[in-house]
């Protein structure tokens, strides 16, 4: 990614910094990849980045939405989705969020539990509505990715368990508030191999064929998303691999023709697009340990604190003065030891003022971003 240096360092930081062209490839990706799957529709999770500009790329290509809160949906259809085109997902939906979603007419609620079913029911007739509904499923299939963002396995809150789904898929189809249309899963984030996804396929077809044996049919089946994104090196692969992707899943699902597969894509759609940008405050030479403190922290990125998660960093002043080389932790001004972004990391030699670029940062950076310690985040750049 080539980063306009002039025009970066006459702006206040820390800010994020996004390369629309990159996402506009990224999302042409994907639907060149879905080409020649017609049954195969894309939903952009929000919770992701709902930035307004990246969200009206990204509907403006046709991808749906994945939300979670009534907030989400409020800011999906603002910036240009169809209703009918998002679907509402998550363990905690409030009753403001079901009317929400009910008034908007989206197309699909996932549900976690049959307490869940019985209030989406209730509140449904009080608005004489009627709700489209997949019930999720908790496959017991681990993602082997970091514990804090596998949701897949029987010990996660996420979903109900297989032993129990005849039973909500009975109740279901039950309420007269309810229009059971089909069955949702996700079993994790940031994975990187295609094991999980083939687990998770061969579980679908195993229930799909047992459903459809006892008479219970379905419109759609939700794969979730998860697929990863290669942080180390995010010049090599800045766009994933979308086409391997589909196709493996489309050579492992067999269900009926006709059922619709539907996916929830969030970092794989953004993460390589955004990059937090952040100005060295100080150098610090340590005993063990020099230290480049910057202006951003964890209040504006949270990974590396929450998940001890890698992103690639680089001087952009050094790089481009073609310094020699040293080793630093990376930190923020923040007043936690846990605001440090990276340790040991060879870098540009580092001076004061010197901006730094920590890369990868388009998920999960400016949407879980806290003004802790009363920080400002400065406008996004655009390019």
């Amino acid at each position: 990614m080539a980063f306009p240096l002039d025009l970066i360092s006459k702006r206040p930081t820390p800010f994020y910094l996004y390369d629309l062209g990159l996402l506009d490839r990224t999302l042409q990706a994907v639907n060149d990849s879905i080409a020649t799957h017609p049954d195969f529709h894309v939903h952009y999770a929000v919770k992701a980045n709902p930035d307004p500009i990246l969200l009206s790329h990204i509907f403006m290509a046709g991808l749906g939405a994945d939300t979670v809160s009534g907030g989400e949906i409020n800011i999906a259809l603002q910036a240009g989705v169809k209703p009918r085109d998002i679907a509402f997902a998550g363990v905690g939906k409030t009753d403001r969020d079901i009317k929400i979603a009910l008034n908007a007419g989206i197309g699909m609620f996932n549900i976690e539990s049959v307490q869940e079913l019985d209030i989406i029911n209730d509140i449904a007739l009080s608005l004489g509505k009627k709700a489209d509904v997949a019930i999720r499923v908790n496959p017991d299939i681990d993602a082997h990715t970091h514990h804090y963002i596998t949701t897949g396995i029987a010990e996660n809150k996420f979903g109900i368990d297989m032993r129990d789904l005849d039973t909500a898929i009975s109740h279901a189809i039950g309420l007269s508030g309810i229009n059971f249309v089909g069955l949702h899963f996700h079993i994790g984030s940031q994975i990187t191999i295609d094991t999980p996804f083939i687990l998770l396929c061969e579980r679908v077809n195993e229930i799909v064929a047992r459903l459809d044996s006892e008479g219970v049919s379905l419109r759609s089946v939700n794969l979730g998303g998860g697929l990863g994104i290669d942080y180390e090196y995010p010049d090599r692969h800045p766009v994933p691999d979308f086409g391997l992707f589909f196709d493996s899943v489309k050579r492992h699902l067999d269900i009926p023709a006709g059922i619709e597969v539907h996916f929830e894509l969030g970092r794989s759609i953004v993460g390589q697009c955004g990059t937090l940008i952040g100005r060295t405050l100080y150098v610090k030479n340590g005993h063990s340990h020099d230290f480049a403190i910057i202006d951003a922290g964890m209040t504006e990125l949270i990974r590396p604190a929450l998940y001890d998660a890698y992103h690639f960093i680089s001087n952009l002043t050094g790089d481009a003065e073609h310094r020699p080389t040293r080793f630093y932790n990376v930190v923020g001004p923040v007043c936690e030891t846990t605001d440090t972004f990276a340790t040991n990391r060879r870098l540009s030699r580092v001076v004061r003022g010197d901006i730094i670029a920590i890369r990868s940062a388009g998920a999960y950076g400016q949407s879980m971003s806290s003004h802790y310690n009363s920080r400002r985040l400065y406008p996004n750049l655009y390019i």
